[in-house]
């Protein structure tokens, strides 16, 4: 056994980050809402033991968190985000290897083949919760599922205390007759149902399948490599530095329903500016984009959705430019009297900026300032907060195309207005 993997994953995340700074969430339910304050998008132990689910409407659960006298709480990304990123660093001081898998979860690479992982498991959890206050889950294997699984085995047994190690392969047999297959890393929803139907109940039978029958019918390559995993025969090595993305969407529904273009305009360059950003940040450049506008399909009047794209004579991530293509495409689409609810932008035939090629009739600048422009803007928006500066064209003046955010607790970390008072 040369190596180990570990999957660390923050429980009720939301959650846990908003009970850091606000004891009074402690041992109550809790739920965190979607954008506009649509959905249940997380929620708290006591929550789910009310047998309230993830994407139920807020309305129709409402008199029942009241009832338990809990919290209802709107999403606070910036917390979320800044409380990650803590413990995200606390994880690299236990491994240098780190695939950060999401917001909530990262997996590590153990070497020490001497070392006690349950009593290891146990130094990482009480370390970042003394660091943090965030509760995590610990689930270590020989493989990368093995490692998914024995976190999922601790977060259905609390008697497990956080921890559970897969090892020994005599008792991984005993442990994978117990998992469903549905519940397996890699299994989505339609292979789930295959599984089922061919009565391939569990991860043991999975594990034992034909090699040719997996290969037919569970992708090919990507089903031999997940059974190979569930016979602790390591496939999937860390990722360790992200894949960029192929495809970056930016969009949110309005607070309100809008008719006025200029409004709309300013949500779309709110948009474009974010989605640039991400672009800059993993050092890409777009050639398309595509721009929607939504009316909305739940109320009773006239209905107007569409979208439309647009090919750049040469690819860049130069905000301005990218914002006076959407400004100029969302007039294309937008018509007078109907009331909109969403907006938005997608970048898609996005290349690397190293590889563009460049188009024989477009000048190319020498000494382009507007890369330095760029530069300096995302380094002040990271050191001061998103937005510290922006383009105008997103709006100068209160946003009411703005999300609803009515139960939104201080952003703790991140706004010197908003940080705790100590009374002494």
């Amino acid at each position: 056994m040369n190596t180990m993997f570990g999957l660390i994953d923050c429980n009720n995340f939301y959650v846990s980050c908003e009970r850091v700074f606000d004891p009074s969430l402690r041992d109550v339910p809790v739920v965190i809402l979607s954008n506009n304050d649509g959905c249940v998008v997380a929620l708290s132990q006591e929550a789910k033991e009310l047998s309230i689910k993830r994407g139920t409407p807020i309305f129709k659960v409402k008199d029942k968190i009241k009832k338990y006298s809990g919290k209802i709480l709107s999403s606070n990304y910036a917390l979320y985000g800044e409380m990650s990123e803590r413990v995200m660093n606390i994880l690299y001081k236990f491994s240098p290897e780190i695939e950060i898998y999401s917001i909530d979860e990262a997996f590590l690479l153990l070497k020490d083949t001497n070392k006690n992982y349950k009593e290891y498991g146990k130094k990482i959890k009480k370390f970042i919760k003394n660091a943090t206050g965030i509760p995590v889950s610990v689930g270590i294997g020989t493989t990368k599922t093995l490692a998914k699984i024995a976190n999922h085995i601790v977060k259905k047994d609390r008697k497990r205390r956080d921890v559970f190690v897969i090892d020994d392969k005599k008792n991984i047999d005993s442990i994978l007759k117990k998992v469903n297959v549905e519940n397996i890393w890699g299994i989505g929803r339609q292979y789930s149902k295959k599984l089922i139907r061919n009565e391939v109940y569990t991860a043991y039978k999975l594990k034992n399948l034909d090699l040719r029958w997996v290969k037919d019918n569970l992708g090919g390559v990507a089903g031999l490599r997940l059974v190979s995993e569930l016979k602790g025969i390591s496939c999937l090595p860390l990722e360790e530095v992200k894949s960029p993305k192929k495809q970056i969407v930016s969009s949110r529904s309005f607070g309100k329903d809008i008719s006025d273009l200029s409004k709309i305009e300013e949500a779309l360059g709110s948009y474009i500016s974010r989605a640039a950003e991400k672009l800059r940040a993993q050092d890409s450049l777009v050639a398309v984009l595509h721009v929607f506008l939504y009316t909305n399909r739940y109320k009773d009047f006239p209905q107007h959705n569409e979208m439309i794209g647009y090919k750049l004579l040469n690819p860049t991530a130069y905000t301005p430019d990218l914002i006076k293509v959407g400004k100029k495409m969302i007039r294309k689409i937008f018509k007078k009297g109907y009331s909109y609810k969403k907006t938005g932008v997608i970048f898609s035939e996005i290349i690397n900026k190293e590889n563009r090629q460049y188009n024989l009739f477009f000048p190319q600048r020498k000494n382009d300032k507007r890369k330095k422009i760029m530069e300096v803007y995302d380094k002040i928006n990271s050191r001061w907060g998103k937005e510290t500066i922006k383009s105008a064209a997103s709006g100068l003046q209160k946003k009411d195309w703005n999300m609803k955010r009515n139960f939104l607790s201080r952003r703790y970390t991140t706004s010197w207005d908003e940080i705790l008072k100590v009374k002494i």
